[in-house]
C-alpha cells in the first residue's frame, strides 16, 4: 500500500507542475510511514516541502496556495494532529466556495494517517473520519486496496474542492497484486468487494480485511455475506448500500470509530430511512470500545473490532425473526 501511495504522489508531481507536497518530515526523512520516500531526491525542496510542527499554519499555507492556482497535497502526520488544523479545514476550506458566492474554489488534497494497531496509544490511535464526514464542502476518501491507494489521488486532484484522504496505518504494509486501472478509480461510488445474498457487511479502511475474513468464516457455515467497502465517506453512496440490503435483507456495519456519534450510526439511520421495508432483522454494528486506545498490545486488540465479533454479530442478526 505504501508503494501504491508513493507512486500516486510521484505521478501527480510528474504530470502536473502545479502539484507540490508539504508536511512534517516528508522530505529528506521520507515521511513517518515512508510514503514519500525518495520523492525529495527526485523533485527537490521546492516541490517536496518539509514544514514546521505547525498544522494550523502549514495547512493554512496549503489553502492559500490552492487559492493562488497551485494543487497542494498537504500531509498531516496523524489524524489527531488534524485537530490543530480543524479551523483551516472546516471554517475555511470547506466553506469558502459558499462564502465567496461561488467565486473561490479550494483545490487542496489533505492526506493523513488514521486508526490503531501500531501501539501508539491514546495519543495517535484515533479514527476521527466521521468528524469530517459531518461537514458539507469536503470530500472524504478512505482507500483500502492497492488500486484505490494508487489511483484515488489523481482523481482527488481533479476535484476543484477540498478532498481529505484517510490512510489506515495498518494497511501501509498490506501487499497485493496491483491491477492497472487505465481509467482511474471512481471517487463517487462504494465498492462491492465480495458478493453474497444472506447478509451485508458494510465497512471501510482498516476494517475491510476483517470483514472479508469474517465473510470467509461465515461461508464455511453456508452463510454468504456481501462485503461493501464504503471507501467514499462523504458523500456516501447510499444507493449501493440500499441495493445491497435489498438483496440480503440484513446488515452489520463495522467501524473502527467509537459507536457514540459514529459513522456506523449514520449508516444505520440511512438504511432505516431508505431501506426499512427491505430489512428482515434489526441492523447491527461492531465498533471500537468506548475508551481511549490502550498501549499494551493485547488490550489494544481487545478494544478494536475483531473478526470474531463480526462473525457473531452476523450470526445473531441472521437468528433474528422478521
Amino acid at each position: 500500500m505504501r508503494e501504491a501511495f508513493n507512486r500516486g504522489l510521484q505521478e501527480a508531481l510528474e504530470h502536473d507542475e502545479r502539484v507540490f507536497l508539504m508536511g512534517e518530515d516528508i522530505g529528506r526523512y521520507g515521511g513517518c510511514y515512508a510514503v514519500t520516500r525518495d520523492l525529495f531526491a527526485e523533485f527537490g525542496a521546492d516541490r517536496v516541502r518539509d514544514t514546521p510542527l505547525a498544522e494550523n499554519g502549514f495547512t493554512g499555507a496549503g489553502l492559500g496556495a490552492a487559492l493562488g492556482g497551485m494543487r497542494p497535497i498537504v500531509e498531516i502526520m496523524t489524524v489527531n494532529f488534524s485537530l490543530l488544523a480543524m479551523d483551516q479545514i472546516v471554517n475555511t476550506a470547506a466553506a469558502l466556495l459558499h462564502m465567496s458566492g461561488g467565486q473561490f474554489n479550494v483545490p487542496v488534497v489533505i492526506r493523513m494517517a488514521t486508526g490503531a494497531g501500531r501501539q501508539v496509544a491514546a495519543q495517535h490511535s484515533h479514527s476521527l473520519e466521521n468528524w469530517y464526514t459531518h461537514v458539507p464542502g469536503l470530500r472524504v476518501l478512505a482507500p483500502a486496496t492497492v488500486e484505490d491507494a494508487r489511483y484515488m489521488l489523481w482523481a482527488a486532484l481533479q476535484d476543484p474542492n477540498p478532498v481529505l484522504i484517510f490512510e489506515h496505518v495498518m494497511l501501509y504494509n498490506h501487499t497485493a497484486e496491483l491491477t492497472p486501472q487505465p481509467q482511474g478509480v471512481d471517487i463517487e461510488k462504494a465498492a462491492i468487494r465480495r458478493t453474497g445474498t444472506d447478509i451485508t457487511l458494510i465497512t471501510y479502511g482498516g476494517s475491510l480485511y476483517k470483514a472479508l475474513e469474517a465473510a470467509e468464516q461465515l461461508a464455511a457455515e453456508g452463510i454468504e455475506a456481501e462485503v461493501v467497502d464504503l471507501r467514499v465517506l462523504r458523500p456516501l453512496d447510499t444507493d449501493t448500500l440500499v441495493e445491497s440490503v435489498a438483496r440480503s435483507h440484513r446488515a452489520v456495519i463495522v467501524d473502527e470509530g467509537w459507536k457514540t456519534g459514529g459513522l456506523a450510526g449514520e449508516v444505520m439511520a440511512i438504511l432505516n430511512e431508505r431501506a426499512f421495508w427491505e430489512l428482515d432483522a434489526p441492523l447491527a454494528r461492531v465498533c471500537s470500545e468506548e475508551v481511549p486506545v490502550p498501549y499494551p498490545r493485547h488490550l489494544e486488540q481487545l478494544v478494536l473490532p475483531r473478526v470474531e465479533q463480526i462473525v457473531e454479530a452476523a450470526r445473531r442478526t441472521l437468528g433474528e425473526k422478521p
